[in-house]
């Protein structure tokens, strides 16, 4: 049996996904709208595209587990810090607020990263901030995330599984799962969701997040609405990329303390409905201005179901623009992966998760918990 633990250590790292004039990546997505056309001859309205494979031509350098991994440990501020350290309630939640607005990042028409391998990680550390990822279904494909700070008493579990599926006219993708931010110093948790990717083919090209993100901390009684837009059928600039929201009461008045209006590529305010003041809450350029590529600390303690291993000879050959041979690697870790399939049916195995428990009901559908308390520190590093 050829598993993901047969593969060579040899990652390939590649710059985070930022604000487009701010990333100092060497990948530039190829001319695309032909092969988009061709593509979509292949797909009917409805159709489930979890199980639909993309060409390397479509793929950017890099697994999905890294683009959610990176929207934790690529940031240039401080933002997980200023949600452990605020003197309040309300000023941690406010940070709260802003730190989910962070996580959004801009992607490019036309490409989208490699659906990750059951058992693929990601493991990554940005000063005090561990962070590890999982893959621990492919089908459906279900990504588990845990991430803690020691310093700042930060603990952050994910557990995310994308249902895409095409409309004719877009591609609209729900993002289900929950996110859990835990404050272990003040005893707060923080639950919150992420908003939808939707795909725009007709009558004009586009990427948006879309949809409304709700956030609640049930130990202090707050919660808030974001309510994410952008362009339908023509471009609008002052809707393109915005929030509106509000932070408000869990109570029966489910009072209004807080207005939260702007843009998630620029700034966010929020407007103290008592005083009447605003302020900036979130400045997307401060937020990811300077952020630079993961490097590698200790190449001996890189796993080889590290992300950028399993898909290093891929993501080489993306960057070189060699596409018979990003083909051809791509095509031999899918063979790989449909081999172990059939060993484990053959010997009636069940995969199991090594850092997470998985678990699943119609009710609440998939719920990914860590086994370990805490996540060791990585042997890749995140610059600060």
């Amino acid at each position: 049996m050829v598993t993901v633990e047969d593969m060579g250590p040899r990652p390939v790292l590649t710059a985070p996904l930022l604000l487009e004039q701010e990333s100092d990546s060497t990948y530039r997505a190829p001319n695309l709208l032909k092969r988009v056309l061709s593509l979509l001859a292949n797909v009917r309205p409805g159709s489930d595209l979890t199980r639909f494979q993309l060409p390397p031509l479509f793929n950017l350098p890099k697994s999905q587990l890294q683009c959610h991994g990176e929207s934790v440990y690529c940031t240039g501020g401080d933002l997980l810090s200023k949600c452990a350290n605020g003197e309040t309630s309300m000023e941690r939640f406010i940070s709260v607020v802003a730190w989910s607005v962070s996580t959004v990042r801009p992607l490019m028409f036309g490409v989208a990263p490699y659906n990750p391998i059951l058992g693929e990680t990601h493991h990554v550390s940005r000063g005090t901030l561990n962070v590890l990822l999982e893959q621990v279904s492919h089908h459906p494909p279900v990504s588990a995330l845990h991430a803690t700070d020691e310093k700042d008493n930060i603990e952050m579990t994910w557990c995310h599984y994308p249902v895409p599926k095409f409309y004719g006219t877009h591609i609209e993708t729900e993002v289900n799962g929950r996110r859990q931010l835990k404050l272990l110093n003040k005893e707060e948790t923080y639950e919150m969701n992420s908003p939808k990717l939707v795909i725009r083919l007709f009558p004009m090209l586009g990427v948006d997040w879309l949809g409304t993100v709700t956030i609640k901390c049930e130990e202090t009684g707050i919660a808030a609405e974001l309510h994410y837009r952008g362009n339908s059928f023509f471009p609008r600039p002052g809707i393109h990329r915005s929030i509106k929201g509000r932070i408000f009461m869990t109570s029966s008045s489910s009072k209004t303390i807080y207005e939260i209006s702007g843009h998630w590529d620029r700034t966010v305010t929020a407007k103290d409905l008592n005083t009447g003041k605003s302020k900036i809450i979130y400045d997307a350029k401060e937020a990811l201005s300077g952020v630079k590529t993961p490097i590698v600390k200790d190449s001996q303690g890189i796993w080889r179901t590290e992300s950028t291993v399993v898909w290093g000879d891929v993501s080489q050959a993306i960057l070189n623009k060699s596409w018979d041979k990003a083909k051809e690697a791509k095509s031999a870790i899918e063979e790989r992966e449909r081999e172990r399939v059939k060993e484990r049916k053959s010997q009636g195995q069940n995969w199991v998760p090594k850092h997470f428990t998985v678990s699943y009901s119609k009710e609440n559908g998939w719920d990914c918990l860590p086994i370990q308390k805490s996540v060791p520190p990585a042997p890749i590093v995140a610059p600060f």
